[in-house]
């Protein structure tokens, strides 16, 4: 079995490098980090316009119809830049969903603003208070109205339209919603450890909401588009976690004590070693996620957990060890150690936490091995 990309992708690949070494600098990042942008929207027009937002929308709603590999190189490198855009809310879930669920005219109407970056979409489904589930859903929907609150909703406040889990009488108990973001959609800001993506508490009194799929068979809509969603996830991940290694290996040979880089001191070989080794398992977990992915195969729930949980193990320990790396300069503002470090906790809990996917990995294992 082949598991490297095509000459076209990695193509795609150095483009998109490319692309973000000269638009997406650390200095972006540091801008938003520490200014009152909610995200990079110059840098986000941009990658619309390179139509990475577009990559597998079928070419009828305006997009490339391309397919997930192409987009799980792209995920790579945005999570490589540590870029501050609502990629992940806007394609690898709000897109997903509607391209999933949505009828004819929901995807007529959404898909190709979508496509364009001309709409940015976000997903609700938490309301905090432990782990989301269609029982402790307390978010209703009566006439087509919608009503009730959200927890930490990632770009919320730049959202043009949301898909909201809320409770139903009948089926899983759950169902999905679209809900276009205007009257009856209220924010309220949240800081998290990374200032450099958006979250906020939302509430909704009364906005107008359209069903996304069945009725009453949203949970399970929702847990495959979050199987979806973690293979995508855990390729940018992967992204961030190589960009660690290379971060502190640069560091390590540039940095001399005692008369010789502190590459060649055992203590230092040691961290950029396990680095790399997690990096490399994490990875391999990545290539089997993103083969389910666009296979759409039956393992899909096994990869994309199997993917989660070791690129999201893989990102804190390179972020951690970066930091170390550098030494006491490492702890300091004025480097750019902790955009990494930041980005790799909110990942990790952003659609779920480590636990959350460890606990269905072992689910999907049981399973596969019944």
């Amino acid at each position: 079995m082949n598991f490297e990309f095509s000459d076209e992708q990695n193509l795609l690949r150095d483009q998109a490098r490319g692309y973000l070494t000269d638009n997406c600098p650390p200095a972006v990042v540091r801008r938003v980090l520490e200014g009152d942008e909610l995200y990079a929207e110059d840098l986000w027009k941009g990658i619309a316009e390179m139509g990475w937002t577009a990559t597998v929308i079928p070419e009828e709603y305006g997009g490339l119809g391309l397919s997930y590999l192409e987009l799980v190189v792209i995920a790579e490198e945005l999570g490589r830049a540590c870029a501050p855009v609502p990629f992940g809310s806007s394609v690898y879930l709000a897109t997903e969903a509607i391209l999933a669920a949505g009828s004819d005219a929901q995807k007529e109407e959404w898909l190709p603003k979508l496509a364009a970056g001309e709409a940015i979409g976000a997903f609700a489904y938490s309301e905090g208070g432990g782990q989301a589930s269609a029982a402790s859903l307390s978010t209703t929907v009566s006439g087509g109205k919608i009503s009730g609150s959200k927890a930490v909703v990632a770009d919320a406040e730049i959202s043009q339209l949301m898909i909201v889990a809320a409770k139903a009488d009948s089926g899983d108990g759950c169902s999905l919603y679209l809900v276009p973001v205007g009257d009856g959609v209220s924010c309220n800001h949240v800081n998290t450890l990374d200032p450099a993506t958006n979250h906020a508490d939302v509430t909704f009194d009364g906005a107008a909401a359209e069903l996304l799929g069945a009725e009453g068979q949203g949970w399970g809509l929702l847990e495959k588009l979050l199987d979806r969603a973690a293979v995508l996830y855990a390729w940018e991940q992967l992204g961030g976690a190589e960009s660690c290694l290379e971060m502190a290996k640069e560091y390590a040979m540039g940095r001399y004590a005692f008369g010789r880089p502190i590459a060649s001191y055992q203590a230092i070989k040691h961290k950029l070693a396990d680095m790399y080794v997690k990096n490399t398992l994490a990875r391999s977990n990545a290539y089997y996620g993103a083969w389910a992915l666009n296979t759409d195969s039956d393992d899909l729930a096994l990869a994309a957990a199997t993917a989660r949980v070791g690129s999201t193990q893989a990102y804190y320990y390179a972020s951690k060890e970066n930091i170390q790396t550098h030494g006491g300069m490492g702890y300091t503002w004025e480097f750019d150690c902790q955009f990494y470090y930041r980005r790799s906790k909110v990942l990790a809990v952003a659609i779920g936490s480590e636990s959350v996917w460890q606990d269905k990995l072992i689910t999907a294992s049981d399973q596969v091995a019944a």
